[in-house]
């Protein structure tokens, strides 16, 4: 008897969202709220003239080891 019923409570699926429907929980007070979607973080683009730590200078298109100034402006080498 007690195998049947842990049998069949295993075979019932769980209400995990009470009732509310796919992409819906309940709130602290008992009505439905929608399911807010993950915060994806994507690592920040490089910027140019920003010394990389074991890359170097970014200069818009690579990196370079060493920059000096030249004509008013940088010299990537």
């Amino acid at each position: 008897m007690l195998a049947a019923g842990a049998a069949l409570t295993a075979l019932a699926p769980a209400e995990a969202a009470g009732g509310c429907g796919p992409g819906f929980h309940r709130g602290p007070y008992g009505g439905c709220r929608p399911n807010r979607r993950p915060v994806l973080v994507a690592p920040a683009a490089p910027v140019v003239g920003v010394y990389y730590g074991g890359r170097g200078y970014w200069d818009g298109h690579r990196y370079w080891r060493h920059r000096e100034r030249w004509h008013g402006g940088w010299r990537y080498r």
